[in-house]
């Protein structure tokens, strides 16, 4: 009786002992994609969505195609056509971007739609290095150091700081400068390229480095717009034209990685510009967003309560590629969703307003290096 006992004793404990393995490893993997790897469950549940909504869209587009067949090979009115127009919604409609021949005047403002502009760029996403692209755009294309340029046939219509939050991308920041550089020249925007890098032991905190950005360019000129890009955003299409407009604008409206469908409506990262008077107004980005996510979503909420709203660029305009990383080394921001209830409190308390910061300024012929070892003590915020 006794062995009897023992061996139901073992089988509970070997049973017990599974369990605890299954659960264990259970909540291990549940803690890495929520903690560890942030980005991919949700990247990869947004896909299997976005599939859906595509698979659906071709669904009413081919039923549209059945629909103007039909019609088109009807005789109703002796036309080709129900209404005896002879006419398609098909037909290109005329481009308002200047001609080839268009004549600049240095005393004239440059103009938004330019022939320099052709639309569609092809991606490059090869590796290369700093190196080489200095040495490809310092000479041919004027830039001035710390990345300075503006064009000599117009007068540029914004005066443009590109701020750009980093640590551990050196590989990004020369595939993001091959395309963003000439694409900001052939749209005759006065420039420079700010990269802000975070050092220390602290998560990453995209919001702070733009705040910091921001500072640090003011002291070098009285820029009027600014673009707030991360580094493995890639712009697909020139036409997207990076000066700012009378409401804050979300550039990066269709991403690679979602399909090139907005993932929800208040969606605002990636690549986004603000006048410097919006930016001042909304009080700059929130400080207190250590780690990865929620930043943005405190920004649209910051707009929006200063009474102004976001615009996005229309068709494919807006489209970009990423350069995948899953935000290596980078956690994951759990304490986001408890700061974005108190977003309208903590807008005039936590901002460009409460900041401290001590630079160490480095020069290249590309850009203006602004390092930062950030800690929460430099953006201290009262009770709310």
């Amino acid at each position: 009786a006794k062995m009897v006992n023992l061996r139901r004793l073992l089988r509970v404990s070997n049973r017990s002992f599974l369990a605890f393995i299954f659960f264990f490893s259970l909540s291990t993997s549940c803690l890495y994609f929520i903690y560890v790897a942030p980005g991919i469950a949700n990247t990869y549940f947004f896909m299997v969505q976005a599939q859906g909504m595509m698979l659906r869209d071709n669904v009413r587009t081919i039923g549209h195609m059945i629909r103007l067949y039909t019609i088109k090979n009807s005789t109703l009115n002796g036309t080709d056509y129900p209404d005896g127009s002879n006419s398609s919604e098909y037909i290109a409609q005329p481009t308002t971007y200047l001609p080839e021949n268009f004549t600049y005047a240095q005393n004239l403002p440059c103009p938004e739609k330019l022939p320099s502009m052709k639309g569609r760029i092809d991606v490059n996403m090869t590796e290369i290095t700093m190196e080489e692209i200095h040495q490809r755009f310092c000479k041919s294309l004027d830039i001035q150091i710390a990345g300075h340029w503006k064009p000599k046939d117009c007068k540029p219509h914004w005066k443009v700081a590109v701020l750009i939050p980093f640590r551990n991308r050196h590989e990004h920041l020369p595939i993001l400068f091959r395309h963003l550089i000439p694409m900001l020249q052939r749209q005759r925007l006065q420039f420079a390229i700010y990269v802000i890098e975070q050092t220390g032991a602290q998560p990453f905190n995209r919001a702070m480095l733009f705040n910091v950005g921001f500072k640090e360019a003011m002291k070098d000129l009285d820029w009027d717009c600014l673009i707030f890009h991360d580094v493995d955003h890639i712009p697909e299409n020139d036409r997207n034209y990076y000066g700012c407009g009378q409401m804050p604008r979300h550039f990066a409206a269709k991403l690679d990685k979602y399909m090139y469908i907005l993932p929800y409506s208040e969606f605002f990262g990636g690549v986004s510009g603000l006048t410097v008077e919006q930016f001042q107004k909304i009080n700059g980005f929130p400080n207190a967003f250590w780690g990865w996510g929620g930043e943005d979503d405190d920004l649209w909420n910051r707009v929006h309560y200063a009474g102004l709203n976001v615009t996005r660029p229309e068709g494919d305009l807006g489209k970009y590629k990423s350069i995948p990383h899953h935000h290596r080394g980078e956690v994951q921001f759990l304490g986001r969703y408890k700061l974005l209830r108190y977003s309208k409190e903590r807008q005039h308390l936590d901002g460009l307003n409460n900041l401290n910061y001590t630079p160490e300024i480095t020069l290249s012929s590309l850009y203006k290096n602004i390092t930062v070892n950030l800690t929460p003590e430099l953006a201290p915020v009262g009770d709310y």
